[in-house]
């Protein structure tokens, strides 16, 4: 994974957005098929909400998280410390430091997006899970997201951010690929759903449009357009004011679209 780039990085920014994910929010589609004593393992677990969450379902089952990231890593064993069954430790998805059928359940919520080959990652995992297993991923799908009402610099963002992903060999329209990519993989059963995050309320709008404003103007996505060329200050600035514009509507809406899988066999 040294020549890949995360067009997010891990700005706190970010890490904040992922921190307020949880099983409920982002993985509702799995969480049926978990049962307690499973093991099951986390990749690209970021600062760990979902994991922890997992943890607690599955007990006394083992849980890990991996990511590329040390200095997540380091945030998630900090932030979890007490949860017993729960450890985590840096990771690369192509080359998972673990035996063959060794898990229950692969969880990886938007991960391959980020990635140049996401079938190769795919076969790690079905490397890894067991035989009678589930490996369970989810993706969005920035082509697919819509909002309401219509304002020009969030499309110039989806736009910016489009070039950005892609010129890191990543898809962010990863989740229509999603079972395609699956197949190509091995999976011999795979199963796809869909479900959406949805930001309508004040509170849900200011959440987003904080979050993305900020990363626009600090995190990796800002060094890298501007280390790159694809936009100047100045633009940065006036689309994260557009989002912040955005979230003021008091009839504002955004829709963001998961495709999700269980895929076995």
């Amino acid at each position: 994974m040294e020549d890949e780039v995360y067009s997010h990085g891990h700005h706190p920014s970010v890490t904040a957005a992922h921190a307020a994910r949880t099983v409920a929010s982002s993985a509702a589609y799995l969480e049926p098929f978990l049962e307690a004593g499973m093991d099951l393992l986390d990749i690209g677990c970021g600062p760990g909400s979902i994991t922890a969450g997992f943890a607690d379902i599955v007990a006394p089952g083992s849980v890990v998280g991996i990511d590329s990231s040390a200095d997540v890593v380091a945030q998630a064993s900090g932030a979890y410390a007490d949860v017993m069954n729960l450890s985590f430790r840096e990771g690369n998805v192509y080359d998972l430091d673990a035996t063959d059928e060794s898990f229950d359940v692969i969880h990886a919520h938007q991960v391959l997006q980020h990635l140049a080959d996401p079938v190769a990652a795919l076969r790690e995992m079905r490397r890894v899970v067991r035989s009678d297993g589930i490996v369970a991923v989810r993706e969005a799908d920035f082509g697919a997201m819509t909002w309401y009402p219509a304002v020009e610099e969030l499309d110039e963002w989806r736009e910016l951010y489009g070039r950005l992903a892609r010129g890191n060999r990543g898809e962010p329209d990863a989740g229509r690929r999603l079972g395609s990519w699956a197949s190509s993989a091995g999976f011999a059963h795979v199963e796809v759903s869909s479900s959406n995050w949805t930001y309508a309320s004040g509170e849900d709008r200011r959440f987003l449009a904080d979050s993305w404003a900020e990363r626009v103007l600090h995190s990796a996505f800002a060094e890298q357009t501007l280390e790159r060329g694809l936009a100047d200050q100045d633009t940065l600035q006036r689309l994260a004011e557009g989002w912040r514009r955005w979230a003021r509507k008091d009839d504002g809406l955004f829709l963001m679209p998961s495709v999700e899988i269980l895929a076995r066999g």
